[in-house]
């Protein structure tokens, strides 16, 4: 596949070597392949390949002609009214070769999972990653430790449909760990709990159980709490450039710039992300139900189906705050998370509506032009 110098759109990553001969690599299992096949019944020319990176309108692909450019079929993507998903890091792709420039991507394949959250400039649907097996859930032990920012991430991560993993980083320079160990454990029951150290190497090899080949994890969390760092532990060498954090308020800045993955010496795939200023849900009800499953289960002891949990008499949920078993904290950050999924949900609705609405009014036109030129003939 002909490689461009495109040495400032890889300036976060040192040398990180892609060398695949073959998809079969990159966790292309019979899921996607029988996906391809059906495209490529339509099209022998097709190719399928998987999204590294994203800039802008360009994507780095690998396929078993190795790395290279693509860009978008137009008429395809860019159709005005024409619903079609759009590629993000992790996505396997149909592609057809281009020996002269850049490759053209023809369709997304069906996604095993993603993870997304609501762009809140344009209040739209944001896939960050697509594709994964793991989400590694990023949180320093330090100033900027934030159970509700946990909360959001970890509801994301189940929503998604993978299994979620709280990373809590920096051990080697925290005063106590195992207070920011239980406080996450008591927090999100079900969810796994790791303590490491970039640095030093404590609790690295306890995440090696998810390193398999062919798996893909990927890495989220806010500015600062050493996802590059973590990346670089796990590769064993250095793959990533990273910055120091602010010593004031525990803040970094972003290392990261776009979404990448990393294809590390013993087959696993890592899609590193930049840091994330804020998480807004877009759908969540899956996520909510396995993130508060403690509060979930403890409703369904009220005494009415629809027990808004204020003033009704047998309301188990507020039996449970008066007992202290739900903390306020905890139940105040499940009624946000609440209203934000509810909110999330309309818009999805609205969205699919919408474009029900455009893909209807372009069928009728493709019927009106053909008993248009029925009718000439």
């Amino acid at each position: 596949m002909k490689d461009k110098d495109h040495s400032k759109d890889n300036n976060e990553t040192k040398g990180v070597q892609m060398n695949i001969t073959s998809i079969e690599r990159l966790g292309y299992s019979e899921y996607f392949k029988e996906r391809f096949h059906k495209l490529q019944g339509v099209d022998k020319q097709l190719i399928p390949g998987r999204v590294a990176a994203v800039h802008r309108e360009r994507y780095q692909v690998i396929t078993d002609l190795g790395e290279g450019w693509a860009t978008l079929k137009g008429s395809i993507f860019y159709n005005n009214g024409q619903s079609v998903t759009y590629p993000t890091t992790g996505d396997f792709v149909a592609i057809r070769h281009n020996t002269a420039g850049d490759d053209i991507i023809f369709q997304v394949l069906e996604r095993r999972s993603e993870f997304s959250r609501l762009d809140s400039f344009n209040r739209t649907k944001q896939v960050v990653a697509a594709n994964f097996d793991y989400v590694l859930i990023l949180s320093s032990m330090n100033k900027d430790f934030n159970l509700n920012r946990l909360d959001r991430y970890i509801v994301s991560a189940w929503e998604s449909g993978a299994e979620p993993l709280v990373v809590l980083t920096k051990s080697d320079i925290s005063e106590n760990p195992e207070h920011f160990i239980r406080s996450v454990r008591e927090n999100s029951p079900g969810v796994q709990v790791f303590a490491v150290s970039s640095i030093t190497g404590e609790g690295i090899s306890s995440l090696k159980d998810y390193l398999k080949r062919e798996s893909t994890l990927v890495l989220l969390g806010s500015s600062g709490v050493g996802k590059s760092s973590l990346v670089n532990a796990l590769a064993g060498t250095e793959v990533m450039k990273v910055k120091e954090i602010r010593e004031d308020d525990s803040k970094g800045k972003h290392t990261t710039t776009h979404r990448q993955l990393i294809v590390l010496d013993d087959g696993t795939m890592v899609i590193d992300t930049p840091g994330m200023r804020e998480l807004e849900l877009w759908s969540a009800d899956a996520g909510m139900e396995e993130t508060f499953q403690d509060i979930e289960s403890i409703a369904e002891g009220c005494r009415f189906r629809d027990c808004s949990h204020k003033e009704e008499p047998g309301c188990a949920v507020r039996e449970a705050l008066r007992s202290g078993e739900i903390s306020e904290k905890r139940w105040n950050n499940y009624q946000k998370l609440k209203r934000e999924a509810e909110f999330a949900r309309t818009k999805e609705e609205q969205s699919a509506r919408v474009q029900k609405k455009l893909q209807d009014r372009k069928f009728g036109k493709m019927l009106k032009d053909h008993k248009k030129k029925k009718s000439i003939y």
